[in-house]
């Protein structure tokens, strides 16, 4: 089993660990190894030996070109029966090319392990699951983020040198500025979200949301609209539009909830929703509702969490 990792600062982000978990469950359940390809600079193992992974092969350029990344994954995954990307933006974009360089199968999005030689994935905007099964001898997965727990406990695995022929780069980063998070956890990674939308009337009146996500130790995010005329950043846009997220706890004040605002957030495993409008349609995919001013109600909810020491 071969999983694609990406680094950050020398270690595998969130979403690689979670593709490394789901890369060594598959291969203790046949009896494989489990084995990562990494490229560009690398601490230690990367954090991925807890995850069970038994074998690191290290790249040493970094790679930003997808079609690079997958000649050097496919290189590697020669004979692996699977190949594990993240179904984040370097996933979906070299994941494909992998396959078609393998001659494997393609399933993308998968939410858990194969079961019989099917792997469930979410379908219409999450409100259906498909069960998916490719015919190929060798297949490759993309997970879906926050949807299969980061494994711990393993031993530090050994790290191997690996070149290989990735040829010419047809995408070059001239510069990178990483968008600022005030420190926060990225949206795509974090397990707690506070979001709001025009509700709040203005960008003058989100302190009282940054509060309770601070409270929460959580990332804020926003309505597309909200986006749109400038209140708040591009990349804190959640829904289908935007970036999908799938974090434990996703909190919503002053959002109807349009289908494309709830595409991007209706896996959320809770869903608190903060409305003046008892018919607002969010109100019927939340696990909780408070029909309420957002004024009033966040507040209360911040000096609540404080108290309770959350």
């Amino acid at each position: 089993m071969i999983a694609s990792i990406t680094l950050k600062d020398g270690l595998a982000t969130k979403s690689s660990l979670e593709a490394a978990s789901f890369a060594a469950a598959m291969a203790d359940a046949t009896g494989a190894e489990a084995v990562a390809v990494v490229h560009g600079a690398l601490q230690g193992d990367g954090g991925l030996g807890a995850t069970g992974i038994k074998k690191v092969l290290h790249y040493p350029a970094e790679l930003h070109d997808a079609g690079q990344i997958a000649r050097l994954v496919a290189a590697a995954a020669q004979g692996a029966s699977a190949v594990v990307f993240p179904h984040d933006a370097i996933g979906k974009a070299a994941a494909p090319a992998a396959a078609v360089h393998l001659e494997a199968g393609l399933i993308s999005g998968v939410t858990a392990l194969p079961q019989d030689g099917a792997a469930p994935r979410n379908v219409f905007s999450g409100k259906a699951t498909a069960e998916i099964e490719a015919t190929t001898n060798q297949v490759v997965y993309t997970l879906t983020p926050n949807t299969f727990s980061v494994a711990s406990g393993g031993a530090e695995a050994a790290v191997e040198a690996f070149d290989a022929a990735v040829g010419e780069a047809r995408v070059k980063v001239k510069s990178f500025h990483p968008s600022s998070t005030d420190g926060q956890v990225p949206l795509p990674e974090a397990e707690r979200v506070v979001s709001a939308g025009r509700g709040l009337k203005g960008p003058e009146n989100w302190g009282i949301v940054e509060e309770l996500a601070q409270a929460l130790g959580a990332t804020t995010a926003c309505s597309r609209p909200v986006s749109d005329i400038g209140w708040r950043p591009h990349h804190e846009h959640v829904g289908q539009t935007g970036i999908t997220i799938r974090p434990n706890l996703y909190i919503a004040a002053g959002i109807s909830g349009a289908i494309q605002h709830l595409a991007g957030v209706n896996q959320s495993k809770v869903i608190v929703v903060i409305n003046t409008d008892p018919e607002a349609p969010f109100f019927k995919a939340a696990d909780y509702g408070i029909v309420g001013d957002a004024f009033e109600v966040l507040p209360k909810l911040t000096a609540a969490v404080k108290a309770l020491g959350a």
